[in-house]
């Protein structure tokens, strides 16, 4: 995924379909996201061909039903998102982002002990 796009929300739904199932068909990424709420056809294949266009996803049309896959892992993306938000809404501190997602919903107890264990390992990268 280029760094300078940000794909809208519902750009992001095809996406997180396409992470979770893998390459797969319009009529398959819109069964999936008729699951949550009534969605079109040709509204689906709209965002997908200009996700296309955007270099988002990639499309193989060696076959009479076009098959999408995302062009960037789920991880990739989200750190490019992060990234941008960090930039834009927190001055670049990594410090600030983390304090307001921690504050704007309540970690698990699993989720914190990932973040300690997290930051134990950068703490171990600086020594």
């Amino acid at each position: 995924m280029a760094k300078n796009i940000r794909p809208t929300d519902g750009e992001l739904e095809i996406l997180a379909v396409l992470w979770d199932r893998g390459p797969s068909t319009v009529r398959e990424v819109r069964d999936q996201l008729s699951r949550e709420r009534k969605v079109g056809y040709t509204t689906v294949l709209k965002l997908m061909q200009i996700m296309f266009e955007k270099g988002l996803v990639a499309r193989d049309d060696s076959h009479r039903t076009h098959v999408y896959r995302a062009r960037a892992r789920k991880e990739t993306t989200q750190r490019h998102l992060v990234n941008d938000l960090m930039s834009r809404a927190f001055g670049g501190s990594p410090q600030q982002l983390v304090l307001q997602a921690l504050s704007a919903k309540r970690a698990t107890k699993e989720e914190l002990a990932e973040i300690r264990e997290l930051i134990s390992r950068f703490e171990g990268d600086e020594s």
